[in-house]
């Protein structure tokens, strides 16, 4: 993962800040932070120290007990000179919040402290996000300063609006939620390999009502789906995300089509999959449902009830006999125990996809409602890929590798069928 390097200033919504570093961390990202003195009057260093596990520096002067070095780097044998290192080393800078004075200096090439001299002497991409009151984010000087550092090549990382700091006052100026700040970074980190694609994704655990009040589901949290609309977004896509029955918070940048059962799947699959490019279909579909669902609440005194199963629809098997060519369509298999990497080969030649993504779930702390995963990626053209045990954001980099391998040893860049088509007006 990469180097970042968070530059905190004197707002309010510096709380925020430490969220996003605490996610950028659990993401695997190795992180240090660089403050203003007047940020410490709203979170201290410690808390930023004790997130990334690393020192925090306020000033130019102070020297930086690890040397420049990030969290899981070797410390220097020679201190380098503290105010430059860390922005030499870093991979993207993010200035969160930027107060209006902030952005100020950097339109103007001031660099009276640490955060401002970093950004000068920046060689990597360098965000910022404003946050302030409405009536300071809206003021002339700021907006001429925005748009010199848009110029400039910084990205600008928009405010949104709503409830301000000052009691009572609503508007611009609230800094974004530290979800979609790590969002906007790692879209700067990783080139847009996927821009022009429309990519579907699938995910959670279908719910087959036995009455009004009783399912039979399955244990899928839609963790892995929802990593892997998050990371085609960020690679650029255009991302559509069929969610079944899952309580996480969205992608930021994915359109979502909630459904609970797997014929509400089938349909809003059946609706979407013309205009798609990729489909990752990563949801725990039923194979099963109750025939003969009951509109009521089944009643304990009327006895135990005879369940009767029926089959559910073959997603995968009836959409790919209406795919284009041009698409590219992914299968999951949550398989247990010996043999999981040869059955789910078997739903490959079956199912005539173009790869499948088998995870054997007799493996402890992987798979269903759990952060980490371990799968095996295996593609029609005989490719075979083992992800070791990792956090699924790291599983969905590796499976949309596998999608850009495939697209592109057809032929042609990954994303070339799709611009034609947007050319066309298709």
């Amino acid at each position: 993962m990469a180097r970042l390097l968070l530059g905190v200033t004197g707002g309010i919504a510096a709380y925020k800040a430490l969220e996003a570093a605490r996610l950028a961390v659990k993401r695997g990202h190795a992180v240090r932070v660089i403050q203003t003195p007047t940020s410490e009057r709203f979170v201290g260093r410690a808390s930023f120290e004790g997130i990334t596990g690393a020192p925090v520096l306020t000033s130019e002067f102070d020297a930086d007990p690890a040397r420049g070095s990030y969290p899981g780097e070797p410390v220097p044998e020679r201190a380098p000179i503290s105010h430059l290192a860390l922005v030499e080393r870093a991979e993207l800078y993010l200035i969160a919040p930027a107060t209006a004075n902030t952005l100020a200096k950097l339109a103007h090439g001031h660099a009276d402290n640490l955060v401002s001299t970093a950004a000068l002497a920046a060689a990597c991409p360098v965000a910022v996000a404003p946050a302030m009151n409405n009536r300071m984010y809206l003021n002339p000087a700021t907006q001429v300063n925005l748009e010199l550092l848009r110029a400039r090549g910084l990205t600008v990382i928009g405010p949104g609006e709503g409830e301000l700091a000052s009691h009572g006052e609503h508007g611009i100026g609230r800094l974004p939620e530290p979800a979609d700040l790590l969002e906007a970074c790692e879209s700067l980190l990783r080139p847009p390999s996927l821009k022009g694609l429309r990519v579907l994704v699938t995910a959670g655990g279908t719910r087959e009502p036995i009455d009004s009040v009783r399912f039979v589901g399955n244990r899928s949290s839609g963790r892995m789906g929802y990593a892997l609309a998050r990371e085609a977004a960020r690679r650029g896509a255009e991302v559509t995300l069929i969610a079944a029955n899952v309580g996480l918070e969205p992608p930021a940048r994915a359109r979502v089509i909630p459904v609970r059962t797997a014929a509400e799947l089938a349909d809003a699959v059946r609706n979407e999959v013309p205009r798609c490019d990729v489909l990752l279909m990563s949801a725990a579909v039923a194979d099963f449902r109750p025939a003969g669902t009951v509109e009521t609440k089944l009643k304990k005194e009327h006895g135990v009830p005879r369940l009767e199963l029926e089959p559910t629809e073959d997603v995968l098997t009836a959409l790919v006999d209406l795919r284009r060519e041009d698409q590219t369509i992914v299968g999951f298999a949550a398989e247990h125990g010996q043999g999981a990497v040869e059955r789910g080969r078997g739903k490959l030649e079956r199912k005539r996809l173009d790869a499948i993504v088998v995870n054997d779930i007799a493996g402890e702390g992987i798979g269903f409602e759990s952060d980490d995963n371990e799968v095996t990626i295996v593609s029609a053209d005989g490719g075979e890929r083992h992800v070791p045990r990792a956090r699924k954001e790291r599983v969905a980099e590796a499976i949309l590798d596998e999608v850009e391998r495939i697209r592109s040893a057809r032929g042609g860049e990954v994303g070339a069928r799709a611009d034609t088509r947007s050319a066309a007006g298709v």
